[in-house]
């Protein structure tokens, strides 16, 4: 996997395709860019996009610096990759945080987002989500490890739709991948876990000029669709789709309506 520098470390990215005009992947917190090799990067291969995913600081093998990680570290990461490969103006995906990333960049750097594609995203956290971030943090500070069999349960329930919980060999399969992976404790840096993903960002989402879509999921209990709905609305050239049977992993849950409307959406704009 090749590197680059960006805003002071080394990110490790992937690069692949055809030759066509480029997609660049934004990954979400606490997971890697390799994710999005499942189902997403093939189907913008078939659709004829190349496409460029990398991993966050604090997802090996890129950087894990010390400290707590803020929201502008990372857009500040996506926005010299995005320069150094010379991508500009690129098509983007991006989910949960990766939105946010997204988001960010179309907001301060117009120039640098041809359209953008924002799955699982927000602009603002209500009473329930603000609640679950303190509790997060809460836990966080007081430095106990929970068990990987118990982060791969709290993940199952909180990532993924009623139809997955309901089918039990479904279930047994996405609890194996969790505990595999270790949860968030063992495989990304502790400065990750603190960017602040709460912002209420609506009144500077209503300056962005690129063309988006919002993919909000329908089971998604972390960034639900009322809060994806806000983002369409205050964005002036954004449409929203909603993908019903799917949590906040629903490009996982449920590739191909997810692929089919980006795929749909770029081939548009």
């Amino acid at each position: 996997m090749p590197f680059l520098q960006s805003n002071g470390i080394r990110l490790a990215y992937q690069r692949s395709g055809p030759g066509g005009e480029t997609v660049l992947l934004i990954m979400g917190s606490a997971a890697a860019g390799y994710a999005w090799n499942m189902h997403q990067t093939p189907a913008l291969h078939r659709a004829g996009y190349a496409t460029v995913t990398f991993d966050n600081r604090g997802i090996a093998p890129s950087d894990s610096p010390p400290g707590k990680y803020t929201l502008a570290d990372v857009v500040a990461d996506t926005k010299g990759l995005i320069e150094a490969l010379g991508l500009a103006p690129c098509r983007i995906v991006g989910t949960s945080m990766g939105s946010l990333i997204a988001q960010e960049i179309a907001i301060s750097d117009p120039h640098l987002v041809r359209s953008a594609v924002l799955l699982a995203t927000r602009a603002r956290s209500d009473v329930l989500r603000r609640a679950q971030t303190a509790a997060d943090l809460a836990l966080l500070e007081t430095g106990i490890k929970l068990p990987p069999k118990y982060r791969a349960v709290n993940s199952v329930l909180h990532m993924l739709s009623p139809d997955t919980l309901n089918d039990e060999e479904a279930v047994a399969s996405w609890l194996e991948i969790f505990e595999l992976a270790g949860g968030d404790g063992d495989t990304v840096a502790a400065g990750q876990q603190w960017i602040d993903t709460d912002q209420d960002r609506r009144s500077d989402l209503t300056g962005i000029t690129a063309p988006c879509r919002v993919i909000a999921f329908a089971d998604d209990t972390v960034t639900p669709p009322h809060l994806g709905a806000e983002v369409a609305d205050a964005i002036p050239n954004c449409d929203l789709v909603e993908i019903p049977r799917c949590g906040h992993l629903g490009h996982l849950e449920r590739p191909e309506p997810v692929n089919e409307a980006i795929v749909e959406f770029f081939d548009k704009y």
